[in-house]
């Protein structure tokens, strides 16, 4: 290894220890790199969902069969939520941790650089072939992104391709975690205990032993699936003795962990973001490691409350009421630290901080909408309906995908040295936050009077509200085309960035701090020892 970084130090072949251009990337082992092309693959996957999102707007606009058939309406529907999920969400906080990480904990790579590469390259092939499986015979899957049987088993070659798309985005997640995992536990600096490491790498950490725990969980379901369409085995099918039940609770055995899989990273970049823009540490930093902790742990024993309308016992319904509900307590503890963080600190509103506030406000209102969906006589009257749909979206969309954008602003001035345009930034969280509220406040009614999700047509009642939420769709469609501006331009000619581009709120040095000495806000905090 040394021989191929040192040796050429002033020898006349560069080019091959250097590659540039699409060579540079396809072997790259530099984490920051990598980190940027998982960030550019999420935003091309967020794209891609985002316009089957469209299309399913598209057609919800009026009652009655607008543009889709109805089959394309449900495969529209069940791509949109596979590719945001595994091909946007998940890849943009682990180009997070790769870039990210190592820095923090002053560590020189990831522990496997080359392994690191691998898991980015697995992540295409797969996108590909869930986008293929629109143009097989049959199309692409329609029974919604939980894959459910009967329906899975009976459909044609499009849901093959999609099982084998999970299988490799599977694989990238559970060697990325690993890779996680070794490099924050082995290769922090010095002095850097466990308690003293940055928020972000302890939502990591903790995420990344989920990835390990849940993945082969999601292989297993969709193998099974496999085998009952093409082996003639019948775990899901009745007439062999088989239970459908049986998938869903295996699928959310995955399901509702890999929920906290998006979250938990996303707690981790708003740690990092509202310290900064308070000028204050991290209120209950070891509250919040354990906090984080605890949730991870009772994601893990909360699958059922998906599944309460299957006719579970009623001691099960019971048990998973109150489990759901304990999840509550260490939510309620981030979002109070959150906010006493704030409390009389210098906050100033610069686009990182507006996005952290409204994930704030935003991921609350999703976290109250699921104590309701948890208490099961409610749910038992709302499970498929439209309020679901509004819960869901609060809680990814507001939740993970507000906190990206915060992180991405926040860091973008010390990942390619120059500043974004500050105004087109609070622009782009207005219209954003708007339109956003405009597309899912309004589910909640639908759901509330009994509009069925995954329909295409819907009864004349709904339709007010239901072009409400479409405009709303559309304009925040449009306002991520803003975004992908905002970026663009600050790379090709943003301002080149101060040394220390939020001053007096460079988080890598102090945020992490349980105790630090008391300074006042306006002079820079003291660097840790």
């Amino acid at each position: 290894m040394s021989t191929a970084v040192h040796g050429h130090t002033h020898g006349h072949d560069d080019h091959a220890h250097h590659p540039t251009g699409l060579r540079r990337f396809l072997t790259t082992t530099n984490h920051k790199d990598i980190g940027t092309m998982y960030l550019w693959f999420a935003f091309a996957m967020f794209l891609t969902g985002g316009v089957m999102a469209l299309i399913i707007r598209a057609e919800l606009f009026q009652p009655g069969l607008q543009i889709t058939h109805p089959d394309f309406f449900n495969q529209m529907i069940s791509l949109h939520g596979l590719i945001m999920v595994f091909g946007a969400i998940m890849p943009a906080f682990v180009g997070f941790a790769n870039w990210q990480i190592p820095m923090m904990i002053g560590a020189p790579d990831m522990a496997f650089p080359r392994l690191n590469n691998w898991s980015f390259w697995l992540l295409p092939p797969a996108a590909s072939l869930l986008v293929v499986s629109l143009f097989v015979p049959g199309g692409a899957v329609a029974a919604g992104w939980t894959l459910y049987p009967p329906l899975t088993v009976q459909m044609g070659m499009g849901m093959d391709l999609a099982i084998f798309a999970l299988h490799i985005l599977g694989m990238s997640s559970i060697l990325g975690s690993i890779n996680i995992i070794t490099t924050i536990l082995n290769m922090r600096a010095p002095g850097m205990t466990l308690m003293k490491m940055p928020l972000f790498v302890w939502t990591w950490l903790i995420t990344a032993y989920l990835l390990v725990a849940v993945m082969p969980v999601l292989a297993g379901a969709v193998t099974m699936v496999l085998t009952d369409r093409h082996f003639g085995t019948h775990f899901f099918n009745p007439a062999g003795g088989g239970d459908p039940v049986l998938f869903q609770h295996v699928f959310w055995f995955f399901g509702h962990p890999e929920v906290y899989i998006i979250a938990i990273p996303a707690f981790g970049v708003i740690s990092q973001v509202i310290p900064a823009f308070s000028r204050k540490p991290l209120f209950g930093y070891t509250s919040m490691v354990y906090a984080t902790a605890s949730i991870a742990i009772l994601s893990f024993l909360v699958w059922a409350h998906h599944m309460y309308t299957t006719g579970i016992p009623l001691e099960a319904q019971l048990y998973f009421m109150y489990a759901t509900s304990l999840i509550a307590v260490p939510t309620g503890v981030k979002v109070f630290n959150w906010v006493a963080t704030m409390w009389k600190g210098s906050l100033s509103f610069e686009t990182p901080m507006l996005f952290a506030i409204g994930f704030l406000f935003l991921f609350t209102i999703g976290g109250f909408t699921g104590l309701v969906l948890a208490i099961t006589p409610v749910d038992i009257q709302l499970h498929d309906t439209y309020y679901v749909v509004a819960h869901f979206h609060y809680v990814m969309v507001a939740g993970a995908l507000f906190s990206a954008f915060a992180g991405i602003y926040f860091w973008l001035p010390k990942w390619i040295g120059r500043m974004y345009d500050e105004k087109l930034g609070k622009w782009h969280f207005w219209l954003s936050f708007i339109t956003f509220n405009l597309a899912f406040f309004v589910q909640h009614f639908l759901g509330l009077a009994g509009m069925p999700r995954r329909i295409p047509d819907y009864a004349l009642q709904f339709a007010d509200f239901n072009m409400v939420s479409s405009i709303g769709a559309f304009g925040f469609g449009l306002s991520q085309l803003l975004f992908l501006y905002i970026i663009v331009k600050a790379i090709r000619s943003g301002e080149k960035a101060p040394a220390r581009p939020w001053e007096g709120a460079d988080t890598l040095e102090w945020t992490h701090l349980p105790t630090p000495a008391p300074y006042h806000s306006f002079e820079t905090p003291p660097l840790v020892k």
